[in-house]
């Protein structure tokens, strides 16, 4: 089972929503480089949203769209970036193999792809960890989704700590 099937298990089926695959020509054009295919897949099938009450993802046409936020937040933590380069260790795009940003969760962490390859496929996801550090997952977006969506903890009104319930609420 690929992680996008388990993902669709873990979150439900979406569901079914009007997408094109022009609805990804400004933000590519933008970035000079096609998207990871599953991330594309994944959020045609969602849209813009958030998983288990703690990822947000964009897609480019939902209602805060990606390249708009995105373009924002390159800005913000590239200004970040040249008054303290050593919690910044990559570059952000429009830097050369810049990083791209694609959502935040509320914990405070903002989710971005490096671009390691000339093949988007290949890409793995970097966490600006609360504007201090950063984290390289070493795989895919959907597999990185996966893993948040099964290690995701979540405390109860009694204080118990457990896993968070899979979910996906479109916003």
């Amino acid at each position: 089972m690929s992680d996008l099937d388990e993902l669709k298990r873990l979150l439900g089926e979406p569901a079914p929503r009007p997408h094109s695959p022009s609805d990804w020509a400004q933000v590519e054009n933008h970035l000079g480089s096609s998207l990871p295919s599953d991330y594309k897949t994944f959020m045609d099938a969602y849209g813009s949203g958030i998983i288990s009450e703690e990822l947000m993802v964009f897609h480019p046409q939902g209602s805060t769209p990606l390249l708009p936020r995105m373009r924002e937040i390159h800005e913000r933590i590239s200004r970040s970036r040249e008054r303290r380069p050593d919690d910044f260790p990559h570059p952000f795009h429009p830097e050369e193999n810049g990083l791209i940003y694609w959502g935040y969760d509320f914990g405070g962490d903002e989710h971005f792809f490096m671009p390691c390859s000339p093949d988007p496929n290949r890409w793995k996801v970097v966490t600006a960890v609360h504007g201090s550090s950063c984290v390289t997952f070493d795989g895919p977006f959907t597999a990185f989704v996966l893993d948040f969506v099964t290690n995701l903890q979540f405390m109860d009104e009694a204080g118990n700590i457990g896993p968070a319930t899979p979910s996906f609420e479109s916003a």
